[in-house]
């Protein structure tokens, strides 16, 4: 599902030359700005969990305070706005990090010695369907701002237009299957310690697991990781929120690290007001899953209108998929919204 998104939405995007909200006024005016308020509003949910996440992580390596550590964060990703070659340096950054990441979780997930078998088993045969955990993965990965945030990373860095379809490809596989890895392996880790009958600290769950794993060193590689994982996470939400105020206020445009910067500043703000960095984490997930399948619904619309894409015809089958994915988001994120409400006037 992850890749079938990210592919329909990135290709859209290179061929017609254009942010997402512009290609949304073009299937219908005033639906770009729809879209970008919601964007912006599950951007900013999402980056106010980033901001704990990264201080869950600055909190295990220097044992100050999250809120301290998560002011930390967020000076460390301003800074990289203030330097003038902000682009380049984010993705070196993110490429860095990426590898920290997974070197450390493969370290985790070998030493834990999960049951696999019976893991690649359940993945074809699960006992049980949670549609609240799906959405949340889903949106996590491809929901909300998060898979355009490299579809217009690409379009900022030249890599547009038809004869790029090949790069942006590539580029979109290669993105889901690094994220997907390092998710696979943090679920064997986290399996591995579970099935040794250990007990997992709610309120810290992936520390704990790292921690019960390898002890202290466990532990502190899984500051690392969450500071690793958050921190880009930061950058890129800041990053892709703004880009979709670009196309409804232009002044933004002109001013637009000041504009990242404030981003940042003020998702800071609510998590410090706010706290809980795990529960914001996974339901902003959630929320970006909900809003999955009107972006990419509208893109794949989009995909078929000669005013967008030119002469370019989309791919039947990525696109046949593409509805598949909506059809199932959509039925999915619709039972839990009527499970939520039943629970609420229960």
């Amino acid at each position: 599902m992850d890749i079938g998104v990210q592919l329909n939405i990135w290709r859209v995007i290179a061929v017609s030359e254009m942010r997402a909200p512009d290609i949304a006024n073009r299937v219908l005016p005033g639906l770009g700005g729809f879209i970008s308020t919601l964007i912006v509003l599950g951007g900013l949910a999402f980056n106010v969990g980033n901001v704990g996440g990264a201080g869950l992580g600055l909190e295990v390596l220097t044992g100050l305070p999250v809120t301290v550590c998560a002011g930390l964060a967020a000076v460390m990703a301003i800074a990289i706005f203030l330097v003038r070659e902000a682009g380049t340096l984010m993705d070196r950054f993110a490429q860095l990090m990426g590898l920290v990441m997974i070197g450390a979780i493969i370290y985790v997930a070998v030493i834990t010695s999960p049951p696999a078998a019976e893991a690649a088993l359940r993945t074809i045969a699960p006992t049980t369907v949670d549609f609240t955990a799906i959405i949340t993965l889903v949106g996590g990965t491809v929901g909300g701002y998060i898979t355009f945030s490299g579809g217009h990373r690409l379009l900022d860095a030249g890599v547009k237009g038809s004869a790029a379809l090949p790069q942006v490809t590539q580029s979109a596989i290669m993105g889901v299957s690094v994220a997907s890895l390092i998710r696979v392996l943090l679920f064997l880790a986290t399996l591995g310690v579970v099935s040794q009958g250990a007990a997992i600290d709610a309120g810290n769950p992936t520390a704990s697991v790292f921690e019960l794993a390898a002890g202290q060193v466990g532990y502190k590689l899984f500051g690392v990781v969450m500071f690793a994982a958050a921190i880009t996470s930061i950058i890129g939400s800041a990053y892709t929120s703004i880009s979709f105020l670009k196309s409804m206020l232009p002044k933004v445009a002109a001013h637009e690290n000041g504009w990242i910067i404030g981003f940042i500043i003020l998702s800071t703000l609510v998590f410090i007001t706010i706290g809980k960095p795990v529960s914001l984490l996974v339901w902003a997930g959630a929320l970006n899953g909900f809003i999955l399948p009107i972006t990419l619904g509208t893109l794949l619309i989009a995909a078929y209108r000669p005013s967008v894409v030119g002469t370019y015809r989309h791919p039947f089958t990525l696109a046949a998929f593409g509805v598949l994915v909506v059809l199932i988001m959509t039925y999915m994120s619709g039972s839990v919204l009527v499970e939520q409400l039943a629970t609420l006037f229960r």
